[in-house]
Formats: structure tokens, sequence, C-alpha cells
């Protein structure tokens, strides 16, 4: 069994340590010997996103942004033709801000986005940002956990009507939004950073099978053997332990 996953503008949309969820992804494959395949995308290079069965888009400031928009909608067809085959979207900060409809920078200067999704960005007033430790309960497809991770955006993201989860500490979409991230089972965008994958395995093994489902759609993610690592379940200890919630 393989894996295909394409990282796109992997040399500026690397922020926080999005590195580490695809090092992630390429671990917990490695261990069960999925054939992990990685290819990147950057600003002006060809792909067919179609051909991947994972694409990552990481986050970046707005300068990065502001960079790779115009190569970004010119793929907006080649987008759409991955999610109508199956391809499935990891989308983290600003790669989730520019699937929605528009994001406004600090400079208030406002970036179309591609529009695959109803929310919008605004900016934080006066240049307030939403930071710290983040936990989250998120339903996913039926499998209810909590999602730990570290947030630092002035975006405020509204009217997203499918939220990925509940916040129980920290901010999420926006200051009083309550709500976090966006899921609809083609694609999962958060403003977690941390990175966020090795905090959450259940998250990584859950990416893993929606990836692999595009080519082996009876796959389930009871299939992938179980692997024991103590170093991620103290991670998510420690901070659940500090803010007195119980995973």
């Amino acid at each position: 069994m393989e894996l295909k996953v394409c990282w796109m503008y992997h040399d500026i949309m690397d922020l926080y340590g999005d590195k580490g969820n695809i090092l992630t992804l390429k671990k917990r494959c490695m261990d069960r010997n999925i054939d992990f395949q990685l290819s990147t995308c950057g600003i002006g290079q060809s792909a067919d996103l179609s051909d991947f069965d994972l694409v990552f888009l990481g986050g970046g400031a707005d300068k990065e942004q502001m960079s790779l928009i115009p190569d970004l909608l010119s793929r907006k067809e080649n987008i759409q033709k991955a999610l109508d085959s199956h391809t499935f979207f990891l989308l983290i900060c600003g790669g989730y801000q520019l699937f929605g409809q528009y994001y406004i920078a600090a400079d208030g200067s406002k970036m179309e986005g591609l529009g695959f999704n109803s929310y919008y960005t605004d900016t934080g007033k006066a240049g307030s940002r939403c930071i710290g430790n983040i936990i989250i309960d998120a339903n996913l497809d039926g499998l209810q956990t909590k999602i730990v991770g570290f947030e630092n955006h002035g975006g405020q993201t509204l009217h997203v009507d499918h939220p990925l989860g509940k916040v129980c500490k920290g901010y999420g979409n926006a200051f009083d939004a309550g709500l976090e991230g966006y899921y609809d089972g083609r694609m999962l965008g958060t403003y977690l950073h941390g990175p966020l994958l090795p905090k959450n395995p259940l998250v990584a093994d859950f990416v893993i099978t929606k990836a692999l489902k595009k080519r082996n759609p009876d796959f389930t993610m009871e299939q992938l053997p179980h692997l024991e690592n103590p170093f991620d379940q103290a991670a998510r200890k420690a901070l659940f332990d500090r803010f007195e919630i119980k995973e």
C-alpha cells in the first residue's frame, strides 16, 4: 500500500513547525510498511493535484500568503478536480484561510481566496491576536476526540458552517467563536500549530486513513496497526493536566 502526498508551497508556508506534520505522517506510515511518497509543489511548478491522495498546505505570514495567491488561484480548477477525485486536503492556518472567500491582512489589504468554503477571514482589531495553547473537542466522522495544539493568529475566521470542534481552552476561529477549524469530509482546516500531528497521533492516523480511502474506499482506521509512543502521550497529558481537563 502506498500514500502519495503533495506538500504545497513547502518553501514558504512552514510556520510554527508545520514540517513536523509531514514528518509525523511519514514516520507513522513507515512504521506500518506503507510506502510514503512525498512531492512538493512551489510557485510556478507544475503538478496535477488529483494524482495525490493527500495535499498539505501549511501556515505562513501575510507576506508569504500574498506572494503565492496568484499561483494558488491559477490552480483552482485543478484543486476542484482533486477534491472531486477524493484527494484529502489538510490545511493549517494560512492554508485554512485561503480556502475561504477572502482574507484581510493586518495592513487592511484584501486577498481573494479560493472560495471553496463559505467562511472568510477578517483581521484582529488594533493588532489583537489569538495566542496560546488550545484544546478542542472534535468529532471526526463519529470519532470523538480532544485535539491539542498552539494557536497564534490575528485573522478572525467567521461564518464557518462545518467547524472541526468546540473549544475547551483557547480561542479558536475567532475571539468569541467558541468553535475551531473546519471539517467537511473532504478537507480539514485548523489554526492548530505546534505542530498539530505529533501531539495528536489519532488525528494523524485519521488523516492517513482519509487519504488511503482515495484508492481503497473500504479502508478503515481500525486496519492501521496500533503504534505505541510514550512521548506523544506524555505531551498530551502535560497539557491536559495544566488546564485540569480530562482527556
